[in-house]
């Protein structure tokens, strides 16, 4: 009995001192973590401004979007004019 409680502690004891994380390991993953964070704002900071650049993109296409539009519409009606002066000097 004795030699199985003195087995059983020796073995408690090496997995004990095998299964721990050493302060060096936890400073590793610490800083690890603290460079994960750093690009996860940088990440934060570019998708934001891709966001805003993407929105004043936006904008100016409707602006122009608009502004063909108005063109097109003013060649519409500079055609009909010209139809009928076209017409009119058919007439004569």
């Amino acid at each position: 009995m004795k030699k199985i409680v003195k087995l059983s502690m020796i073995a408690l004891v090496a997995s004990l001192a095998v299964g721990c994380a050493t302060n060096g390991d936890i400073e590793n993953l610490q800083s690890q973590i603290d460079g994960l964070k750093t690009s996860v704002a940088q990440a934060s900071s570019d998708a934001a401004a891709a966001q805003s650049a993407a929105n004043d993109a936006s904008a100016k296409a409707a602006a122009a979007e608009a502004a063909a539009n108005r063109a097109a519409q003013y060649a519409q009606d500079t055609n009909s004019k010209l139809d009928n002066m076209f017409k009119r000097s058919m007439m004569k």
